[in-house]
């Protein structure tokens, strides 16, 4: 009788103990899952993101819901995927502004707040101008902008602070011009900016030469250098900033994949697991040599210090240009 009671002691315990655990790896996701792009529709963010979202629906078996959250330069998507509950059920795509909002005084978050799961892609940024300017290359716009009084000119591609206006303020400065030279108008995204450009709402742009591809192809804008150390492979013709000026410059984007932080560690897995088939996927992988995007696949803690180094570099960059707060 006391060995049958203890028995029974022992098996309700081990209930207790069950129940009082989160659901194991062999469960999860067990539902739909939300992946957050904080930018707009129809830019590279947001194209990459539904690609992936298309191919890990099919890995994870559950419905992959995208889901634009837009405003705030970027801050309110970024603090809805670091907010969201951390079970592993929302995931979100961070990209390089994470490391210049809480500089620009827009947030507290940093990478901190976030679990790595993936850096997938990195690109430079470019300089554009509509296909009917008059600045035939890069030293034709730099003497423009030299003889112009400040902020004749203006120029899109992001939010305040965000990869392309640090691209065009780092370009001015290595042009030996102000950051200030040209008036930055804010775009949630480089496809609104880009759309201003071919408008004629700003005479410059500044985007990735994937997210300009469309209206290239249109006929409506054309770039006049790319800020890479060497030209890229989709635009050879295009040269490099240090080859059109002699000056020494290189600033581009970067696009990964995170979760909350504190998501558990077998959750982290399974989503890796699952996200490293995407991107071996062929229909991936054809998706992103089409438009041009550099791909890899840096995750957990190399993604992680990737991260603090971006966050260090940006935070010099934009107190150079007098941006920090």
């Amino acid at each position: 009788m006391k060995m049958y009671r203890r028995m029974v002691l022992a098996a309700a315990g081990a209930v207790a103990m069950m129940a009082a655990l989160p659901a194991v790896a062999d469960d999860f996701p067990g539902g739909p899952v939300t992946l957050i792009v904080p930018w707009g529709a129809g830019g590279g963010t947001d194209a990459t993101a539904r690609m992936i979202g298309t191919l890990l629906q099919g890995e994870l078996g559950v419905p992959v819901a995208v889901e634009n959250r837009t405003g705030g330069s970027g801050v309110i998507g970024h603090s809805a995927i670091a907010d969201a509950e951390p079970d592993g059920r929302t995931i979100g795509v961070a990209t390089l502004e994470i490391g210049t909002m809480h500089n620009l005084g827009l947030t507290d978050l940093t990478y901190t707040a976030y679990t790595p799961l993936g850096l997938y892609n990195a690109d430079p940024a470019a300089l554009f101008v509509r296909s009917d300017s008059p600045h035939a290359d890069v030293q034709a716009l730099i003497a423009a902008l030299t003889a112009a009084p400040d902020r004749e000119f203006k120029a899109s591609g992001s939010a305040q602070g965000g990869v392309n206006h640090l691209a065009m303020a780092g370009m001015l400065l290595a042009a030996g011009l102000p950051a200030e030279r040209v008036a930055w108008v804010p775009s949630e995204g480089a496809a609104p900016g880009l759309q201003d450009l071919a408008a004629g709402g700003v005479q410059i742009a500044t985007a990735s030469l994937p997210e300009a591809e469309a209206l290239m192809g249109a006929g409506l804008i054309r770039p006049l250098a790319v800020f890479s150390a060497a030209r890229m492979p989709n635009a050879p013709d295009v040269p490099t900033f240090n080859e059109a000026t002699g000056k020494d410059f290189t600033m581009g984007s970067w696009r990964g994949l995170v979760a909350p932080a504190g998501v558990p560690q077998d959750r982290v897995d399974v989503l890796t697991t699952a996200l490293t088939k995407v991107m071996q996927n062929p229909d991936y992988t054809g998706f992103m040599e089409g438009r041009g995007y550099a791909m890899q696949w840096t995750t957990g803690a190399d993604f992680e210090a990737f991260m603090k180094t971006s966050d260090a570099t940006l935070s010099g960059t934009l107190k150079a240009v007098g941006l920090a707060k």
